[in-house]
């Protein structure tokens, strides 16, 4: 079974234009480690709320673990909106 992981969250709009390079860094990370490659999504109209799309992911629990540290390892959390969090949807194929 192939799993899509839907990844959202709101970007401080202080730190937006140092997000995105980071973001994109986190997504080659993911790709190295999992093998599994990412895009990155801005919700039209309203340009601070962004997704991550990983899909056809084998082994979610691995995954998972691995999107998990590279967040941490690239600091993620430091470039969201002050008192939000990396909401993580899954959804079976």
């Amino acid at each position: 079974m192939a799993y899509s992981y839907y990844i959202y969250y709101r970007v401080n709009p202080e730190k937006a234009e140092a997000c995105e390079p980071r973001i994109k860094d986190l997504l080659a990370a993911v790709e190295k480690v999992t093998g599994v490659a990412g895009r990155l999504l801005k919700k039209r109209d309203e340009p601070l709320l962004w997704m991550e799309v990983y899909e056809n992911v084998k082994d979610e629990a691995n995954f998972e673990w691995e999107l998990a540290d590279i967040a941490d390892q690239f600091k993620v959390k430091e470039y969201l909106e002050p008192d939000t969090t990396r909401h993580c949807e899954c959804f079976e194929a």
